[in-house]
């Protein structure tokens, strides 16, 4: 009985060799029981899985004696089963979404204000913050102590807001003009 009619077409996006795609000359055969066959030729491998009208596929190019695995399965079936798996995986994800505010030293009250209420209404709703602050010019002379004191006015904002024990800090990242934290309320 012949292969299914696949057999010589690229087996998906990550071309996994299956059938007369293999290249090697001798193999490791796992039946479809799961049963180790031993080492045969790439012909024999091929002819027992015409004979259980199934594919011929390489699961390994090294195995334990030597030769390549190949495994003799429905492939159709093993991709659809796969995508099945993926698809269930990406259901049960958390997506973290990041929410972003800018601050420059020299910002006004009320500016700070509005975007610090901006930022914990996004804390709250259970989104990550990243805080970054811009230095432009002579500001980069005295980013380190400007940027404490503005992190430092942050945190008081915070505190004021009640959520400041709850919250979790993540590395600092200063890069160039830019130094940025991102902030995340614990359990959430």
């Amino acid at each position: 009985m012949a292969l299914k009619d696949r057999r010589n077409r690229p087996s998906g996006n990550n071309l996994v060799p299956i059938n007369e795609n293999i290249r090697a000359s001798k193999v490791q055969v796992i039946d479809e029981n799961g049963v180790n066959q031993g080492v045969i030729s790439r012909d024999e491998a091929l002819r027992l899985a015409r004979e259980a009208e199934l594919d011929l596929v390489l699961l390994s190019e090294t195995g334990g004696m030597g030769a390549p695995v190949v495994k003799i399965m429905d492939f159709g079936k093993a991709l659809y089963e796969k995508k099945k798996k993926l698809a269930e995986a990406k259901k049960h994800q958390k997506i973290v979404q990041i929410k972003e505010v800018k601050f420059r030293p020299k910002i006004g009250s009320h500016d700070f204000e509005t975007k610090m209420k901006r930022g914990i209404e996004f804390l709250k709703t259970g989104k990550h913050l990243k805080v970054t602050l811009m230095f432009r010019g002579r500001e980069m002379a005295t980013k380190h102590e400007r940027g404490l004191e503005l992190f430092e006015r942050i945190h008081q904002v915070f505190e004021e807001h009640g959520i400041l024990n709850d919250l979790v800090q993540e590395k600092d990242s200063k890069a160039g003009q830019f130094w940025s934290r991102i902030y995340y309320i614990k359990g959430n």
